[in-house]
């Protein structure tokens, strides 16, 4: 991997690092507040070409790869983590899926709308009882005709309420396990979908999450994704995209954290003396900044890795792991070095702290991570 940023890369970050300071510090305090979704910066991060960015521009994207998507997902993490998800869900998991497995005629249809924002998408894999048991699908897709009538639910869906488009698995041969599930492309606007109900979640409150229902949901046949029973595939090839990009939010929380650690460690003083003054204080700034640039690099070489063509699995789940433990660590420490203001709504490092601990959940738990990394080990010892 060369460490060196391209000037493409460096653009990127740093118009996605500009937009996050003009407007993403006040909209994350207000979405965290209200728990609205934040439409007018996901509109303009369209217009910026951030919701395209690693879609080619035959079909309206930027162009870009995937170490620039990262690198504008931790920005944005930094001063709104809600928005670093949403762009990360419908990017990773909304688009990557039709432009990684589509055919063309899909990526013609979807993608120029996907990559404007005009379609913001999400990715209908859990359900009430399969969430990391990805391969038991209880929703039902049955051939009629030319289309497919889905049938079922669908929990914890990340940008639910706002799509236009749904990458949606159901099982169409429940007789043959995971080889029985499929992928479809569904257009959120057909009869029979719907959105049963948005959580109250702990923290990411402007990033919906919501139960969706499908109801004689009737399918295009030209809407499933890379052929009947390629679904599970195609999910597990999507997950590795979309661990890249939890990782980066991540990444933005743990610098966010840090960030504010530094500023009241150097300004509040403690016996006279700054915080940052004492050695217990500098100890958990060094270990908070160790831990974050290295998480910045697994992040960056999964994120090349996967650029490159090359597997990509193993340093996904490893940047995924060690950037959301990092971020729950450097959120928690940072509440502790600003005591009893860190646990007030007055300093942001508190919803830093709410805002981290799902990054140890979704997209994989850590206890996921670790299995598939030790499969991987394991296999290559």
């Amino acid at each position: 991997m060369n460490l060196e940023l391209t000037e493409a890369q460096r653009g990127a970050r740093d118009v996605a690092r500009r937009f996050a300071r003009e407007k993403l510090d006040r909209i994350g305090v207000e979405v965290d507040r209200t728990h609205e979704f934040p439409q007018e910066a996901v509109a303009e991060l369209g217009q910026l070409g951030m919701l395209g960015v690693f879609i080619p521009e035959q079909y309206g994207g930027a162009g870009l790869d995937n170490v620039a998507y990262a690198l504008v997902v931790e920005e944005l993490s930094v001063e709104c983590a809600s928005t670093g998800v949403i762009v990360s869900a419908h990017c990773s998991l909304g688009s990557w899926p039709i432009l990684g497995t589509g055919d063309e005629a899909q990526r013609q249809r979807y993608l120029p709308r996907m990559a404007s924002g005009e379609w913001l998408g999400c990715f209908a894999l859990t359900e009430p009882q399969a969430g990391s048991d990805a391969a038991g699908q209880k929703t039902r897709a049955i051939r009629d005709g030319d289309s497919y009538v889905i049938n079922g639910t669908k929990n914890f869906i990340t940008n639910g309420p706002e799509a236009g488009v749904c990458i949606l698995f159901a099982n169409t041969a429940p007789e043959q396990g995971h080889h029985g599930i499929s992928a479809f492309i569904v257009e959120t606007a057909c009869p029979g979908f719907q959105v049963v109900r948005t959580e109250d979640k702990m923290g990411i409150h402007g990033a919906h999450s919501a139960q969706l229902s499908f109801s004689d949901l009737r399918v295009p046949r030209e809407n499933l994704l890379a052929g009947e029973g390629e679904g599970f595939k195609v999910a597990m090839k999507t997950l590795d995209g979309g661990r890249i990009g939890i990782a980066a939010q991540a990444v933005g929380i743990a610098r966010a954290s840090l960030q504010a650690s530094l500023n009241y460690a150097q300004e509040r003083k403690s016996f006279g003396n700054p915080l940052a003054s004492y050695q217990a204080i500098q100890w958990k700034l060094a270990d908070m900044a160790v831990e974050v640039d290295a998480a910045r690099l697994l992040t960056l070489q999964a994120a090349s890795l996967k650029d490159m063509g090359r597997p990509s699995t193993k340093q996904s789940a490893m940047a995924k792991l060690f950037a959301a433990e990092t971020a729950m660590k450097a959120a928690t420490e940072a509440v502790q070095i600003h005591g009893g203001y860190g646990y007030t709504k007055e300093f942001k490092v508190e919803r830093f702290f709410r805002d981290a601990k799902i990054t140890e959940i979704y997209e994989g738990t850590s206890e996921i991570q670790r299995l598939v990394i030790s499969s991987h080990v394991l296999q290559n010892r």
